[in-house]
């Protein structure tokens, strides 16, 4: 196979229509095959957190091109070909000649004195998303891995038998080394697993699933490690969140301008069809959406012509939100569906192409970018809940939105702390924006002398997410205690549709108390698509 039929075998057009009814074509079993057709970040969402089964593709033709790939691999190094990782050492010990007797010896050596992560564990949902990038970048059929290691991926992800994997440890060149030798090890029976949400020794878990330990073959080992699958993995689940924190922001808004008595005509289509952006006239639509007044509903006369920029320009900022995530999703989903390890082995010809698929700077470009659009809107949010508090700005409301009537009334702060924490949490979102590929540095003995840092880059993007949708769930308390303190005056669907799904958790604030718990009950409603309904349209 030529470097031109290497290009060929990328994802095309076909391969994205397979993809776009891959979960459909097995409704009924709720099974997603892996192979062929191309995989979008919501199928990789929808297989880590166990909601669809995983597959690989059954077709006769595809499993025999597998086969080639694994058979080829054993055939050049019978010839006495050389195939770095297999028949050399890694890395700067490349110069190091492995005999033959030692070729199934060193992938364990590979992933053995890799196992040096460290920080948190990932949580069982990023460790599910890491084996379903790791699957689907090998079931391509380029890596020379035989379809029983493919086959053993998809059963820890429908088992829920998942690696424990250490957060730190990877530069993102060559890939993810270190966290994906817990992957590795899990495999061969070694280290630590969950299953089904209990921790395990692997040996022991897999002889309760009643699979014994895989022998990987020469080159297995260092084709699931030297890749960019953590990278990958983490970012498609910060995708999918940013995705719903976008219209999160947007529905906050538009409670913001009905409660604080803002100017609905800062969101007329006209405006962002003179510069139209798509993500700024489908946020801005968005609110027009919400503003929507209930039956017999009239606004209130604005209370200044101009808003201030954080409720007038919110548009512009969750647009660039938007934006960016559909900027990203073609480079996260190339990554997804993409070769990314070294060597790679043509099953046809069994020739040998030793590159650097598994540099991470795509996705690191991605999520650098990601996380700085993220944390912008809880920036905006931030300010947002700052006008909510302030009876300068609010448009008649009661200082930091006291609810409390009579002579304690003084006594009470209501949400004067919350905003305070809303504000610590945006300027540690804030903080994490500094780019992490603007760190790469030279290491091991410099031959990854240029590393793309893109797994630091994913979990900055987690973690801003994370403190984003923190920043939205106090926002949206305080939003609803404003809909409570205008009584049948804030009467946009949306303000009664969230301060009702809020009420059915979390009681008005009457008088000063504790709102930790408040917090973390407005985060799980959103989480279980219970805030502002399972079915809203983010596209």
């Amino acid at each position: 196979m030529c470097a031109g039929s290497l290009l060929q075998a990328q994802p095309s057009g076909c391969d994205k229509v397979a993809a776009m009814t891959a979960t459909e074509r097995d409704a009924d079993r709720h099974l997603l095959h892996v192979g062929r057709s191309r995989l979008r970040i919501e199928d990789l969402v929808a297989l880590a957190e166990g909601r669809v089964e995983a597959a690989l593709d059954p077709d006769p033709t595809y499993r025999a091109g597998l086969a080639a790939g694994s058979a080829a691999v054993e055939r050049v190094l019978a010839c006495g070909q050389v195939i770095y990782g297999v028949s050399t050492g890694v890395g700067a010990s490349l110069e190091n000649t492995i005999p033959d007797e030692l070729q199934r010896v060193l992938p364990l050596n590979l992933l053995r004195f890799h196992g040096c992560g460290t920080g948190r564990i990932l949580e069982e949902t990023e460790a599910a998303a890491v084996v379903a990038a790791r699957l689907a970048s090998l079931a391509r059929g380029y890596s020379g891995v035989r379809p029983v290691l493919l086959e053993r991926l998809c059963e820890f992800l429908n088992l829920r038998l998942l690696p424990r994997i250490p957060a730190e440890g990877s530069v993102g060149a060559s890939g993810d080394l270190t966290p994906l030798s817990y992957l590795a090890a899990a495999l061969v029976g070694e280290r630590e697993v969950t299953l089904r949400g209990a921790v395990l020794g692997a040996a022991d878990a897999l002889a309760q699933v009643g699979l014994a330990p895989l022998a990987l073959a020469p080159k297995e080992s260092l084709a699931l490690m030297n890749g960019t699958s953590v990278m990958t993995a983490l970012g498609c689940l910060a995708f999918v969140r940013a995705v719903r924190l976008a219209r999160w922001a947007a529905a906050l808004t538009a409670v913001g301008c009905d409660v604080m008595r803002g100017n609905p005509a800062h969101f007329e289509a006209r405006i962002f069809d003179l510069k139209p952006h798509p993500g700024s006239r489908r946020c801005a639509a968005w609110i027009r959406e919400d503003l929507t007044r209930t039956e017999g509903g009239r606004p209130a006369p604005p209370a200044r012509l101009q808003d201030r920029y954080s409720l007038r320009c919110a548009p512009h900022v969750i647009g660039v939100l938007l934006d960016a995530l559909d900027f990203s999703r073609s480079m996260i989903e190339i990554e997804v569906n993409g070769v990314n390890d070294n060597p790679i082995i043509d099953p046809e010809s069994g020739d040998v192409f030793h590159g650097g698929n598994f540099y991470g700077g795509h996705v690191c470009f991605a999520l650098d970018g990601l996380k700085a659009a993220v944390a912008s809107v809880a920036d905006l949010l931030d300010r947002q809940l700052a006008l909510l508090c302030d009876p300068a700005t609010n448009g008649g409301l009661p200082a930091n939105l006291v609810a409390a009537s009579g002579p304690e009334r003084v006594a009470h702060h209501a949400f004067k702390a919350m905003q305070i924490t809303a504000s610590a949490l945006a300027a540690e979102a804030l903080k994490l924006t500094m780019p992490a590929s603007a760190f790469s540095r030279s290491t091991e003995s410099h031959n990854q002398d240029k590393v793309s840092m893109g797994t630091i880059a994913a979990r900055d993007c987690l973690r801003v997410v994370e403190l984003a949708e923190t920043v939205a769930s106090i926002g949206t308390l305080a939003a609803c205690q404003g809909v409570d303190l205008r009584g049948g005056e804030a009467d946009a669907l949306r303000s009664r549709a969230l301060r009702d799904a809020v009420r059915k958790a979390v009681p008005q604030v009457l008088q000063d108390r504790r709102q930790d718990h408040d917090i973390s009950r407005v985060l799980e409603l959103h989480a279980a698509g219970d805030l502002l309904g399972r079915d809203l349209d983010v596209r």
